[in-house]
């Protein structure tokens, strides 16, 4: 399934499941089920160089709590993959939410991503993407949220 990535370069690291993960910390990269605890990983986001977060089907969004929880509260700064059923109209949530690079076989997926970013003028809830929120913007705050 072709990957594609705002860097232009998707990490070329190989995941390993979660549950075989447990036993190999020292390993680069892991994938989750949108079960598994994001919280295990923890004190290894440091680490980590990859981590891949499964969609299974269109309508199931936990994949991107634990992307916000690893991105916002845990301070991953590595590579964040979108795998599964990932659809090009989900591009400007998934960007919002952390993930920077995607596995899909949908046509048309790296123009969506070309664009996806400024599909939207304006947000209302910050997330892990660093944009203003419009609350903010109408009180003047500067850039930081």
């Amino acid at each position: 399934m072709p990957l594609f990535s705002e860097s232009g370069a998707p990490s070329a690291f190989t995941t390993i499941p979660f549950a075989d993960w447990q036993s190999r910390t020292d390993w680069p990269a892991v994938s989750l089920a949108n079960t598994d605890p994001v919280e295990d990983l923890a004190s290894h986001v440091g680490r980590l160089r990859l981590i891949e977060l499964h969609f299974p089907k269109f309508s199931d969004g936990r994949a991107y709590s634990q992307a916000r929880l690893l991105r916002g509260r845990l301070g991953y700064r590595g590579e964040l993959r979108a795998t599964g059923n990932v659809l090009r109209d989900q591009l400007p949530f998934l960007l919002r939410c952390g993930f920077d690079s995607f596995e899909s076989d949908q046509p048309g997926f790296d123009e969506a991503l070309a664009s996806a970013r400024s599909l939207f003028s304006v947000v209302y809830q910050a997330t892990e993407d660093g944009r203003v929120p419009a609350s903010r913007l109408r009180l003047g705050a500067d850039a930081t949220v």
